[in-house]
């Protein structure tokens, strides 16, 4: 039960089969930035509160109520004029009006486009993806575009992230799991045993608000606090003073961008200088690290602290300290995941596990290394192993894939080939893109250059309940249903909460479930049964829930029956207790317990990377140059960290009130330090031009010391709004910093974004800045009927 009031909701056979209790009640949902109470009054939505076991909800909830109904909104099923009427093709989207269609014109022309391009170029012709999406485990936009997609003989998929990809592929050859990247020793263990936290690309508060698959409860403050108290000193090494909270007291390092790499180099040195490597804890649980030591310590160019120093823009002497300090203490080794989203990405990562194994300290409580504290909520929480409910997907029959990353090189180059872990692949030839819970035009790089390659394919198909950038791009826009307007079940891998998500309010407008979408194209390409296995979507519910109540009870949790768990509103699984740290086992017992790599060791050479060949990522940790750095004698002054936001999820609710409230002059605000600002002329509030060779935007002037010096900060997720949607290139208004940065891959092993290796210049803009026209619904004509 949720707050004071009593739950206002009912359990219909079929949803939407009964009028709600005077149009109005309390009904309990999730979003991504957390669980809630839904305020209904005369069917629409009033208000929302937070769910009373969050200690620390997020303001982001604010914009929920007025995000059902902002202008932006989707009414109804349009199609762009020119593909409709079949005179114009891809370069005009973006540039046309829409015309509104009928549900059944929408559906009809979606099947048959699909039906044309798999009878004229087969299934390797279909590209899906999808992003972040929503909260709940039934309706979310990936594995239902999956298993229609499946059912309908297969698709080109995406492997890897914007998030955490070079990660996801160097990890587990180094260390043989994820689980360093997704569920890392928990803070409990390292607020009871940890004395020192050093934080490679700090621990933004600000991230801890949300998490793809929704929070119930914002653990990550009280854990830092309870740490904080418990003694556990803290050093942020980051450009930015904030990405570690001010509670913290951390001592601040302003790293140069992209140097993370050489400052590990730098303390690994100084541990094997002064005698402070474990090399006993080296010679058991490690493998390769002879070659890892002659790098090191190479006469011609030994990588010491004097060499990092004149790399990172440390103090020779600080680095030195620092290495004393962590090999005095038990330490953990964090490290964000932003730190890996520049040129040879996966170096870092790779060389933070080498230092704590030269530490010797991996296995203990407190001690070692973890990835990705502060990335989201629920990194490092206590929660059981939960079977989280899913829809399933099944296989899909091609197997064709792509880095997700590569996607504008793919459309761009069809035929072209890649390197990409141990892999040749070739780029198929893509005639139609569907892309459902995700805007490419956020979260891409190069947006002038991803227009280029948006314009290549026959038919663009996009899901959305709002006229995002992707949907004013496409030829077929879906209006899709809010988590608000429908049922499902809310849970993740990082909480531990279930929530039962009851649909608060009708669809807006014409909006449909994803899952009635599916449903109905199913049917008209002869796999309906398939699709729906004769489940409705209360049914699928049941179904799922059911599925992991059974694995549940295998692994000894209790779960109540599926009609408790939805009248009662949500349940609350107890910790597991004290945790164990990450690799205990292995630590305990390397014989009994090997690591899933080939040595069962610690790689810190790795005879199989080695074997690739490839020359931006030999067989052990080196450093690289990046592409763009500040090291460089380069034509831009300044490094530009375009970070995640704190006031948004991406691009999701980027018109809501909280994320408004925090532009200046309605741009994202640049974050630039009074030693780079003053030259140039700008101060506080000022409009001012960001730009490089690859696109310029507008930004709002924040003028402050949080940053360093030769850097400037701008958030991703500023809704894409170019001055001429109808000239690649052109002037983008609203602060996108993603028209400036580069799409090329970290290197041929992840083929990873590169996003935070980019140089800019700033300078302040003259004259009456350009209105913000992001959040305009598209000019649309009057219903049509398509013959």
């Amino acid at each position: 039960m949720f707050g004071d009031a009593p739950l206002g909701y009912h359990i219909p056979d079929k949803p939407g089969e009964e009028p709600m209790p005077d149009g109005g009640g309390k009904f309990v949902s999730m979003t991504q930035w957390g669980a809630l109470d839904v305020s209904v009054r005369e069917g629409r939505v009033v208000g929302v509160s937070p769910f009373e076991g969050d200690p620390d909800p997020s303001p982001i909830l604010n914009a929920v109520p007025e995000s059902l109904y902002h202008e932006s909104r989707i009414a109804r099923p349009a199609i762009r004029r020119g593909f409709l009427e079949k005179t114009t093709g891809g370069t005009a989207r973006g540039a046309e009006p829409f015309v509104e269609v009928s549900w059944d014109d929408a559906l009809a022309l979606v099947a048959n486009e699909l039906a044309r391009v798999k009878a004229e170029w087969g299934n390797e012709a279909i590209f899906a993806s999808s992003g972040w999406a929503s909260a709940g485990v039934f309706h979310e936009a990936r594995p239902q575009l999956g298993r229609f997609l499946k059912g309908f003989g297969g698709f080109v998929d995406q492997v890897t992230n914007y998030s955490f990809g070079a990660a996801s592929v160097i990890v587990p050859h180094v260390v043989g799991t994820m689980l360093p990247v997704n569920h890392p020793t928990a803070w409990s263990v390292i607020a009871r045993h940890t004395e020192l936290m050093v934080m490679f690309g700090g621990a933004a508060p600000k991230n801890g608000q949300v998490n793809k698959s929704g929070v119930g409860a914002h653990d990550t403050s009280s854990w830092l606090r309870t740490a904080r108290r418990n003694g556990v000193r803290f050093v942020n090494i980051s450009p930015r003073r904030d990405d570690a909270a001010d509670f913290l007291d951390a001592e601040w390092l302003p790293v140069r961008p992209n140097t993370d790499m050489a400052l590990m180099l730098g303390l690994a040195h100084t541990l094997l200088d002064e005698g402070l490597a474990d090399l006993d804890f080296l010679a058991r649980y490690t493998t390769g690290f002879e070659r890892l030591r002659a790098y090191l310590e190479a006469e011609d160019a030994p990588r010491d602290a004097d060499w990092a120093a004149s790399v990172t823009d440390i103090d020779a002497e600080t680095i030195r300290g620092l290495a004393r300090r962590m090999a005095a203490a038990r330490t953990m080794i964090a490290v964000s995941w932003s730190v890996q989203r520049g040129d040879h990405g996966e170096q870092p990562y790779w060389m933070a596990i080498a230092l704590a194994a030269m530490l010797g300290q991996i296995g203990l409580p407190g001690g070692g290394f973890g990835f990705g504290y502060g990335s989201q909520a629920g990194i490092g929480i206590d929660r059981p192993q939960l079977p989280v409910p899913g829809l399933p997907t099944g296989a899909n029959p091609v197997k064709t894939y792509i880095p997700v990353a590569r996607f504008a090189d793919m459309l761009l180059e069809p035929g072209g080939e890649i390197d990409f872990n141990g892999e040749r692949i070739a780029y198929p030839d893509i005639r139609l893109v569907y892309w459902c819970g995700g805007n490419p035009f956020h979260k891409h790089q190069d947006i002038n250059r991803l227009l280029e390659a948006w314009s290549r394919p026959e038919t663009v198909i996009v899901h959305e309940p709002w006229w995002t950038p992707a949907a004013r791009r496409a030829d077929i826009v879906l209006p899709v249903t809010t988590t608000l307007e429908r049922n499902d079940i809310g849970a993740s891998h990082y909480d531990r909460y279930f929530f039962a998500m009851h649909k608060a309010v009708e669809p807006v407008g014409e909006a449909r479930n994803e899952y009635d979408i599916y449903a109905a194209l199913a049917g008209r390409l002869g796999f309906r049964e398939k699709f729906t296995e004769g489940r409705t979507e209360m049914e699928w519910l049941r179904h799922i829930y059911d599925v992991a109540r059974q694995k549940a009870s295998r692994k000894r949790i209790e779960m109540p029956g599926f009609d408790e768990f939805w009248e009662t509103g949500h349940i609350a699984f107890d910790p597991p207790g004290e945790p164990e740290p990450l690799f205990a086992d292995f630590r305990a017992d390397p014989q009994k317990h090997p690591l899933r790599t080939p040595s069962g060791r610690i790689e810190i050479f790795s005879e199989k990377i080695d074997g690739f060949g490839y020359e931006d990522c030999p067989g052990h940790p080196i450093w690289m140059p990046p592409y763009e750095w500040l090291g460089a004698a380069e034509a831009w002054p300044l490094h530009l960290v375009s970070n995640a936001p704190s006031h948004r999820l991406h691009g999701q609710l980027d018109f809501g009130s909280h994320s408004r409230s925090q532009k200046i002059a309605n741009r994202e605000p640049v974050w630039i330090n009074p030693v780079d600002a003053e030259p140039r002329g700008i101060a506080e509030g000022d409009v001012v031009r960001v730009f490089n060779e690859r696109g310029e935007c507008l930004a709002g002037a924040h003028v402050t010391d949080a940053i360093r010096p030769g850097v400037v900060q701008l958030s991703t997720g500023a809704w894409f709004d170019p001055i001429d949607p109808a000239c690649p290139g052109a002037l983008e208004k609203h602060g996108n910093p993603n028209v400036l940065t580069r799409d090329r891959g970290t290197s041929r092993l992840a083929q990873a974004c590169t996003a935070q290796s980019t140089l800019i210049e700033v300078e302040r803009y003259f004259g009456d800045a350009p209105g913000i026209t992001a959040f305009d619904q598209p000019e649309t004509l009057a219903h049509a009927s398509h013959g």
